[in-house]
């Protein structure tokens, strides 16, 4: 196996399926499948999810409530997401633990770093809720600082897309797609992968990105497995 330990960043709008909101349980069922393949590798697996399908907090100034407000509306929404999440992987027979940068202790254990890598040794899932417990990070930001912290061997951004274009291949038919690029072109270029805190985390730190299609059965198996898929930023 390629990675040993990985971080896999999704989305919550990815989450939604073919819904217009909320938690489409034919997608969760899938990125069980795809999670588990992994799994029976031995591969150590953390999962950082947004929120988007619920609430999004940039979105809450719009509406009249404060942004630091909203930012923790957002973060709930991650933890309904990640304990949806939990609770499918463990139907599925996957040991797993849920771990929260805010309190809630009714729900899940709180983020200790020393305690989330004993999770990983042990063989479970750990699934990081509620971002970095901070407002005004995004969801980016908390994959990139916990995947740091449990010093994991890569990110995985699994989103719609199947990499890094030159362009947004959804509005620009010419795009083309990089099958590796370095954090400094990103810069140079500003293409968008991550959010610049996000991004610059994992560049000084030397973590590798990359961003692939999760919705495409098999793709998360081959990245472990070190075959080419997505686009590769390092």
């Amino acid at each position: 196996m390629k990675y040993k330990r990985i971080l896999l960043k999704l989305s919550g709008e990815a989450l939604m399926g073919s819904k217009q909101y909320g938690i489409d349980s034919l997608r969760l069922e899938q990125y069980t499948n795809e999670i588990k393949k992994v799994k029976e590798k031995d591969t150590e697996i953390a999962i950082v999810i947004g929120g988007g399908n619920i609430f999004r907090g940039v979105q809450s100034e719009n509406v009249g409530i404060d942004r630091v407000q909203g930012d923790y509306m957002g973060m709930l929404a991650t933890v309904i997401n990640a304990m949806a999440l939990q609770s499918a992987l463990e139907q599925d027979g996957l040991y797993t633990r849920l771990m929260s940068g805010i309190k809630i202790d009714q729900v899940c254990e709180q983020f200790i770093r020393r305690r989330a890598i004993r999770h990983l040794e042990k063989g479970r899932i750990v699934i990081f809720g509620a971002g970095t417990g901070n407002p005004y990070f995004t969801t980016d930001s908390a994959a990139s600082l916990r995947a740091i912290e449990i010093e994991a061997d890569v990110v995985l951004k699994g989103t719609r897309v199947d990499g890094v274009y030159t362009a947004d291949p959804e509005k620009d038919p010419n795009a083309t797609k990089y099958s590796n690029i370095t954090f400094q072109d990103v810069y140079k270029k500003g293409l968008n992968v991550m959010d610049m805190t996000a991004f610059t985390l994992c560049q000084e730190n030397n973590l590798p990105i990359i961003v692939f299609d999760m919705n495409k059965p098999g793709n998360l198996l081959k990245i472990i497995e070190g075959e080419e898929v997505g686009t590769l930023v390092h």
